[in-house]
């Protein structure tokens, strides 16, 4: 099980200058515009979840997301997505993961055992577009 996520994370490693862009200037402040709603408006989850931040999401693309991550300040911290461990083999193809929140800085991929508004198991794909030392902004 722990060789999944590690072939993935080295996968997406590879990728990063594909996924890198400016940041739009829609999304480097919370609320994001359109269809994007608060994670905690759609399922019984907090407004702010430590080690994540404040999560937006366009219903339509649950239960993959795009999510986008806030820091207590509105700012963005990341870019997450939530793949299932089931999709997670050699017939299933995860191209083209985009960065809506912008340059991509490094990359953390995680097991999750499953929550609410995504209760099967999945991994967390985090494109984080801050700096690692800045991750503490939304550890608490």
């Amino acid at each position: 099980m722990k060789l999944v996520p590690a072939a993935l994370a080295i996968l997406l490693a590879g990728s990063l200058t594909a996924l890198a862009h400016d940041v739009p200037t829609e999304v480097a402040k919370s609320p994001p515009p359109g269809a994007f709603k608060a994670v905690s408006s759609l399922v019984k989850l907090p407004d702010f979840l430590p080690g994540m931040g404040q999560l937006f999401v366009d219903p339509a693309s649950l239960p993959g997301g795009p999510f986008l991550a806030y820091d207590h300040d509105g700012a963005l911290v990341s870019t997450i997505y939530m793949l299932p461990v089931k999709d997670l083999n050699p017939d299933k193809r995860f191209e083209d993961l985009a960065a809506p929140g912008g340059n991509v800085d490094h990359v953390d991929v995680y097991y999750n055992a499953g929550h609410p508004g995504v209760e099967e198991p999945h991994v967390h794909v985090v494109l984080w577009h801050v700096a690692a030392a800045d991750e503490a902004k939304v550890a608490q």
